[in-house]
């Protein structure tokens, strides 16, 4: 159970971890490759005086088929002539999904969308010094396909097939839609809302299934719908240059705390956005997905909180990568997306050995993506496990100004607003300890921004630390790592620390601006 659990346990029905937008996409990567597309013309038997013919040709095949496919299910074929996104008021999916509301589609195709967006593809180029022909890449538009399904697994989802070389395949799934699928399947009641499951009747299988889902063999489902909306994958695989390489362009892992009503998680909302917008630092956000601060480190942290029709949204930004907390219905979610997997690691085996290499976006290091997405949820929501709370808050403060007896041992009271304890409330919450803890020389230098003086200054500043995080471990504040020279910051101490510096940072100069 985390910190955050321990902290609202009285109002908290359960949790659930799993994948939300998952974007794959599909490449020809030998098509890519220099010469690539030259190579596959002249096994074809084309010349680059006859590329636009050919192209045009193979382009009108794929039309053909996806009519062709829509026409086969008895479903629509729709070619948008107008921009339907989100922005514009209308996207795909809505009106996808309204089809399939209408209709009455429970499983199967839904409908085919045509639409022209911008797009990378080949063409020829006259080399001018050369006075040959080539074969060019160049960014351009071009018909793009949207197939839409009720997949029996995937539930929900489509597949976008560009028109033009080198016929680029991307596929949208929901990670709650086949979490939702499987819990029917297995005949466990639950409910949801939009992409929310809001309340279930076991947690703990649901649990269970999101992690297989992160662990399946996606390179096969994706294969299989390839071949379904790409009538020119058998020739290109006889061509040398197919199969589809699958990536993992964006992925989504949130964490939803499900409260017991939505009064339950109102009543703590505010205090938790105020905390999460105005006390995370950009180190913070760092240690949340599990990088350090380093001079090596190159990237941009940003912090914003947005007022949104459904709610309040607080999002950290570390470079394309990015944390955010929303709530939505009686849900309360932390969702990480992950679009530059290179900013964390994953272990590899090179040479026989077993070495952390930074991650790739192949569609095996899903399971990574997960693993990673859902510890950084986690850190996040100790540190949200702090937020300021109204209940029990005076007979905590009591306990903690009075001497305490802590297995036979008395350890002096702590001062809340005093500038030495409260430095040293400073010093153990900072954020670079939230991963690994921290030892008695971090601590020491937070509270002591001189070097010393000599030796003895160095013996005596540590016996002095040392003695300060004794009491903090009798009043509960601080655990030692097991087999190891570190301390850690309980759940507890987290609330009662951060507690003491939002009165003396905040609430004082304010309460005491408003008396004067």
């Amino acid at each position: 159970m985390s910190a955050f659990e321990i902290v609202h346990q009285d109002r908290i029905a359960g949790k659930l971890t799993c994948f939300d937008r998952l974007v794959f996409k599909g490449h020809l990567t030998r098509l890519h490759q220099p010469g690539g597309m030259k190579g596959f013309l002249d096994h074809e038997g084309v010349y680059l005086k006859d590329f636009a013919r050919y192209v045009t040709t193979m382009t009108g095949k794929i039309k053909a088929h996806a009519q062709q496919t829509a026409e086969a299910a008895g479903r629509p074929y729709l070619y948008l002539a107008k921009t339907h996104t989100k922005r514009s008021g209308t996207s795909k999916e809505d009106l996808a999904r309204g089809i399939a509301e209408r209709d009455g589609v429970e499983e199967g195709l839904v409908c085919v969308l045509a639409a022209v967006e911008p797009s990378v593809s080949f063409d020829i180029y006259k080399n001018k010094e050369t006075h040959r022909l080539e074969v060019r890449r160049r960014p351009r538009p071009c018909l793009h396909f949207y197939f839409y399904f009720v997949h029996p697994e995937l539930g929900f989802c489509h597949v976008r097939l560009q028109s033009w070389f080198p016929f680029e395949i991307q596929v949208w799934v929901n990670g709650r839609e086949v979490l939702a699928r499987a819990l029917t399947k297995r005949k466990v009641p639950h409910i949801r809302y939009l992409n929310a499951i809001v309340t279930c009747a076991n947690f703990f299988l649901a649990q269970r299934l999101s992690e297989r889902l992160a662990s399946r063999k996606w390179h096969t489902i994706l294969a299989s719908l390839a071949k379904v909306v790409n009538p020119h994958l058998p020739l290109l695989c006889r061509a040398g240059v197919g199969p589809y390489w699958w990536v993992t362009d964006q992925a989504e892992v949130a964490t939803d705390v499900v409260f017991s009503s939505r009064r339950a998680l109102e009543e703590v909302l505010p205090g938790l956005i105020a905390h999460a917008s105005s006390a995370f630092s950009a180190e913070d956000v760092l240690r949340f997905l599990g990088r350090k601060l380093t001079s090596q480190l190159a990237c941009e942290v940003t912090s914003d909180a947005r007022r949104r029709p459904e709610g309040w949204r607080v999002k950290h930004r570390m470079a394309r990568n990015s944390i955010k907390c929303y709530d939505k219905a009686n849900v309360l979610r932390v969702e990480v997306t992950i679009n530059d997997p290179t900013q964390f690691r994953v272990l590899r085996v090179i040479e026989g050995r077993r070495v952390w290499r930074p991650m790739r976006k192949g569609v095996a290091n899903l399971h990574r993506y997960y693993q990673v997405g859902r510890a950084a949820n986690e850190r996040y929501l100790d540190a949200l496990a702090a937020a300021p709370s109204n209940r029990h808050g005076s007979a905590v403060l009591d306990r903690h100004t009075r001497p305490i007896r802590n297995r036979g041992k008395r350890h002096p009271r702590l001062n809340p607003i005093n500038r030495d304890d409260l430095a040293l409330f400073r010093a153990v919450l900072a954020g670079e300890h939230a991963i690994c803890g921290f030892s008695n020389k971090e601590v020491t230098r937070r509270l002591h921004l001189r070097p010393p003086a000599d030796e003895r200054e160095t013996l005596r500043r540590c016996q002095r630390t040392s003695r300060l995080i004794v009491k903090l471990r009798g009043h509960g504040l601080v655990a030692k790592i097991p087999r190891r020279r570190r301390y850690r910051v309980t759940a507890y101490g987290q609330r009662v620390m951060s507690a003491a510096l939002a009165v003396h940072d905040r609430e004082f100069p304010a309460a005491y601006a408003a008396a004067a």
